[in-house]
């Protein structure tokens, strides 16, 4: 049976990690292109005795989401115990994060783990990539879209099923109006997520663009609306930090919304406990870090595709409300959750 029709027969799954034994080793990482040797925190006791390999990680990261520090970490662990030399880079514009991976593949990398938040930009490059044989995996966005560029291995949550199931929750808490904080436009994940919610919503949602670069900018912006409109009753964002300047306007402006949001930090959790964001949806961002990295060295030293190479390995969606709150917050506090 070949690989594509046996493959086939796969049905998404959920993360997994697999390796042999390990000892601590540093990693190098950086940040826009600008390296500096860092070892993983809290990282597996032992290491690979395979080959030293080199992994680039290119992300959409923009400046102070803190969002991206998670995926990092998981990526670090994984590269301390694979012996492997992570290079880590982010850009939020496009084109820039294209630029990253074309530095990556003239380093002649081992291989390439990229975000695909606006995946027409990295087309070009994916394929210059795969021309020199180097192989590509996706994280976090693009879980649409990983299979058209011909990525091995995608490692993320199903963002539109992600949307509905946030959907099918503000239904439960008897939600009427709703606003869908978008903090960067053009970003097919964010959108997934908004699309998502709508879908299942039984009341009215419309979306709301804010430029996630300038918080100050970002809270003016609810504010005007949740002032303007007294009948929303939700807000919902798509980032921990968005969710907690939410939070900072209801309560500066008296309003009666109630704010849910995607993914978490440590700070988001002592929110969530304190009872100012009703939930988060986790979509486990240091998982996804961890496995596309750990993917590409069980790649070259044992032939693997996660998740048969044609389906997505998922990571998400799951709920963290006041239920579940105290397990989670340990693991936040940490900067792993």
């Amino acid at each position: 049976m070949d690989r594509s029709s046996r493959s086939r027969r796969f049905a998404p799954v959920v993360a997994v990690a697999a390796a042999a034994a390990l000892t601590l080793a540093g990693c190098s990482s950086s940040s826009g292109g600008k390296k500096a040797e860092e070892s993983a925190e809290g990282a597996s006791a032992g290491k690979a005795t395979t080959p030293r390999m080199t992994v680039a990680l290119v992300t959409h990261q923009a400046p102070g989401d803190t969002f991206w520090d998670i995926v990092r970490k998981g990526a670090e662990a994984a590269a301390a115990k694979d012996n492997i030399k992570l290079i880590y880079s982010a850009d939020p514009n496009a084109g820039n994060q294209a630029n990253l991976v074309q530095n990556a593949i003239d380093q002649k990398v081992d291989g390439i783990a990229i975000t695909l938040a606006k995946p027409d930009a990295l087309k070009d490059v994916v394929s210059k990539a795969k021309s020199q044989n180097i192989p590509v995996v996706g994280l976090n966005s693009g879980v649409s879209e990983w299979q058209k560029l011909g990525l091995m291995e995608f490692f993320g949550q199903d963002e539109t099923v992600a949307g509905e199931a946030l959907g099918k929750r503000l239904n439960e808490a008897g939600a009427k109006k709703a606003v869908c904080v978008i903090q960067e436009q053009g970003n097919i994940g964010l959108t997934q997520r908004c699309d998502g919610v709508a879908k299942t919503f039984n009341g009215d949602i419309e979306p709301l663009n804010v430029n996630g670069t300038d918080m100050p900018s970002v809270k003016s912006t609810i504010t005007a609306k949740l002032t303007e409109d007294k009948a929303i009753d939700h807000v919902v964002t798509l980032g921990a930090p968005f969710a907690l300047t939410a939070a900072q306007v209801v309560e500066e402006t008296g309003s009666k919304a109630k704010v849910a949001t995607f993914d978490l930090n440590k700070e988001l959790t002592g929110a969530i406990s304190e009872g100012s964001i009703e939930f988060a949806v986790d979509q486990q961002p240091y998982l996804q870090g961890y496995l596309a990295i750990d993917s590409l060295w069980l790649y070259k030293n044992n032939g693997n595709y996660m998740g048969g190479g044609e389906q997505p390995v998922l990571t998400g969606p799951a709920f963290v409300d006041k239920s579940n709150v105290e397990a989670v917050a340990a693991f936040a506090a940490k900067g792993t959750r």
